[in-house]
């Protein structure tokens, strides 16, 4: 069942929106060769608890670390590790969840380790603008097709691919809601858009197939010909006045 949101529940998914932007611009000014990935979340944890907030993650499904952290194949789910460094011309995958005051935000950028290559960041690039083309879609009267069209129609276009598995989803009083909201998909079909519904938006794509495999750790999902992946993801709110991200930095604002 979709779970609209009160104005007063939106703007505190704002704040909590906000700590998990702020907390990913702490992670990118972290990620170097040689940082290990608990290394970040240990950083992230406490910088979401000094917030007065707590990691969403954490715990959730049994999920051991605050962050996700998913390493070049890895698509989603990876787990921190003191013996994970990362190493110059990887790409990073950074996922984190934030609870405030009864509400999840949910947020993930895709980060370059030192110099990665051209074709590396071109996946980056298209998986971010894949990303806002899917925002742009998220308006009243549009359906949840809208949206995975446009990640899908951004990321083919360019060459790669959108993973079927793996979607985005509803996010509020649970980290996951209804409805989900693949990365694929036809326009005017799916559930249509309200006023206070509260999206994680999220393209997860290759560089090469979109089938995929999960790792003995039961946690973590890489290609399955172990091709580079990207992942970008935002909540956002459906207003009246459009689609408004939650998890940006400084005053939170309407997308454009």
């Amino acid at each position: 069942m979709v779970t609209l949101k009160s104005p007063r529940e939106i703007e505190i998914m704002a704040r909590s929106g906000r700590i998990a932007a702020e907390t990913l611009e702490l992670v990118a000014t972290l990620v170097r060769p040689g940082v290990t990935t608990e290394e970040l979340d240990q950083a992230a944890e406490r910088y979401i608890r000094a917030q007065g907030a707590k990691p969403s993650f954490k715990g959730l499904y049994g999920f051991p670390k605050s962050l996700c952290i998913s390493v070049d194949e890895e698509i989603v789910h990876g787990i921190p590790s003191r013996k994970r460094a990362l190493r110059e011309g990887s790409v990073v995958s950074v996922d984190v969840g934030v609870f405030l005051e009864g509400l999840h935000s949910d947020h993930a950028r895709t980060f370059a380790v030192g110099t990665i290559t051209e074709d590396a960041q071109r996946l980056l690039d298209v998986t971010e603008r894949a990303l806002h083309a899917g925002v742009e879609q998220a308006r009243l009267g549009n359906h949840v097709g809208d949206i995975s069209h446009a990640i899908q129609a951004t990321v083919e276009a360019a060459g790669f691919g959108v993973f079927r598995e793996l979607v985005g989803h509803g996010v509020g009083q649970r980290m996951h809601e209804d409805p989900q909201v693949p990365n694929f998909g036809s326009p005017k079909r799916g559930p249509r858009l309200q006023e206070g519904m509260t999206l994680a938006i999220e393209p997860m794509t290759s560089a090469g197939t979109i089938e995929t495999r999960t790792l003995p750790d039961r946690w973590t999902v890489v290609t399955a010909d172990r091709a580079m992946a990207a992942h970008f993801e935002h909540t956002v709110a459906v207003t009246r006045d459009g689609p408004r991200i939650l998890t940006l930095l400084g005053v939170v604002a309407p997308a454009v």
